[in-house]
């Protein structure tokens, strides 16, 4: 069950930002919405996620939408977790919509731990500083912004145009709204794809973009418990047989172990790509991998040049805590490790799991899946129909840079609508560096330049996508 509260009833004031000299009355109004949306705490610890789609819903029926095109979604159990469905009809009921879909909530950040304020948005130096400067609240702004500008310029699309703001996406185990509105809302969120966070741009070490990415599928992130118990005992009788030590056993067998290599499409299209685009020695194996993904020597000099290349080759599992015994002076009656597995499209979830038995070879290190976040499916197809608008709409934003295909090593919202028909990709037009934005860690940032000129490509894009 869902409780929909009309915009009607969302009195909140709007909160203004005083515009720079060299800012346009519109990227003012932007701005507002993105520090509006970034001053709103959406951890799960002390935040609240219906607050910040109510403050979105505001804005946009102060931009004209109509109640009935507004949606706050809260499930009754999650009063702080709700999501907000905004609908801008299109006029023709045969054109299947576009779904504009980012999450809102944001990973816990201590303000002990920060150089400025996590919730206050600090501009310096050419960034944004802030908790949710990058992920996810700037796509969350630009798809709100977009659709005030359409609505204020009197843009009739063809087809619909729907946009999801959720929560969730940043804990696992803990309530998700895309998951949500797949399961409960699926005809209010329908569409025949969707755009979502996953992939931005390279910037070199001069700033200059190097590629634009298109992301299309995703690894499944899956946790597994290793855990050995025993009788234990007195520390002062040590005896060989320890739970610590087998577990540690266990787990340096999976250190020295790589999965095999895997291809798909998107991974050929990447390293064909970025072969060329590269001055990196491992430039070569990638051309040579994109042409013949059997090439195991090929497969290897990649692996070694970056972690992130790596993870896009295979399945990967790695210990992420440890738990063991309950006394300093007692033999530990149990040891347990959590390992954090990347599947790579097409493995299954239990496929790893016996793999993992198979690299422990030993059957008194128990091996239990933990909860599956979601269903597992196939990468959703490149189709020209996708990457024809979005390819054509780069090259007039981001002229010269190439398009690349990417599958992303981690996990967005889409492995909850893809599965459920709603096949969904990866592209903001953000750019950064490859010391990227600190999403998830200390100091998240977004380069000023990257947001304006995301907000610019996701604009167009969206124009393309949808116009008559």
């Amino acid at each position: 069950m869902n409780v929909r509260l009309p915009a009607i009833a969302v009195t909140l004031l709007l909160s203004a930002a005083a515009p720079a000299l060299a800012q346009s009355p519109d990227e003012a109004a932007f701005r507002a919405t993105y520090k509006e949306l970034i001053e709103t705490n959406t951890t799960l610890s002390a935040g609240s996620c219906t607050l910040a789609a109510e403050r979105m819903a505001a804005r946009l029926k102060a931009a004209g939408f109509p109640d009935g095109d507004l949606h706050l979604i809260v499930e009754p159990a999650h009063p702080k977790e709700g999501s907000l469905v905004a609908v801008l009809p299109g006029s023709d009921p045969r054109a299947k919509a576009l779904l504009l879909l980012a999450h809102i909530d944001v990973v816990e950040a201590n303000r002990a731990d920060w150089e400025r304020d996590p919730f206050t948005l600090v501009e310096e130096n050419g960034y944004f500083y802030a908790r949710g400067s990058s992920d996810d609240k700037a796509q969350a702004a630009v798809w709100v912004d977009t659709l005030v500008r359409f609505r204020r310029e009197g843009y009739k699309p063809r087809r619909t145009i729907k946009m999801a703001l959720t929560c969730g996406e940043e804990t696992a185990g803990a309530f998700n709204g895309a998951q949500y509105l797949a399961t409960h809302e699926r005809q209010l969120i329908d569409a025949e794809f969707a755009l979502n966070e996953g992939a931005g741009g390279l910037l070199d070490e001069n700033g200059k973009p190097v590629v634009l990415n298109i992301q299309a599928g995703e690894k499944f992130p899956q946790n597994y418990r290793l855990e050995v118990t025993n009788p234990g005992g007195h520390s002062s009788r040590p005896v060989k047989e320890n739970a610590i030590y087998r577990l540690s056993d266990a787990l340096v067998k999976l250190r020295g172990y790589d999965f095999p290599v895997q291809s798909n499409e998107a991974t050929r299209g990447y390293f064909g790509a970025m072969a060329k685009l590269l001055h990196d020695p491992a430039a070569p194996a990638m051309a040579a991998f994109a042409a013949n993904p059997s090439d195991s020597a090929a497969a290897a000099a990649i692996a070694a040049g970056d972690p992130g290349w790596n993870a896009i080759l295979r399945t990967t599992c790695v210990a992420t805590m440890l738990e063991g015994g309950h006394a300093t002076n007692a033999l530990p009656q149990r040891a347990r490790a959590n390992v954090n597995c990347r599947i790579f499209p097409g493995t299954s979830v239990e496929e790893v799991r016996v793999a993992l038995e198979r690299i422990v070879a030993d059957p008194q290190v128990k091996i239990t899946t933990l909860e599956t976040r979601s269903d597992i499916a196939p990468p959703p197809p490149l189709t020209e129909r996708v990457t024809g608008p979005a390819r054509k709409v780069a090259a007039e934003v981001f002229p010269g840079v190439p398009f690349v295909p990417l599958m992303a090593a981690g996990g967005t919202d889409g492995a909850f609508l893809t599965p459920a028909g709603i096949p969904t990709y990866g592209l903001s037009g953000f750019f950064a560096d490859r010391e990227g934005s600190h999403a998830h860690g200390l100091n998240e940032r977004m380069r000023v330049k990257s947001l304006m000129d995301g907000r610019n490509f996701l604009y167009r894009l969206v124009k393309a996508y949808t116009a008559k």
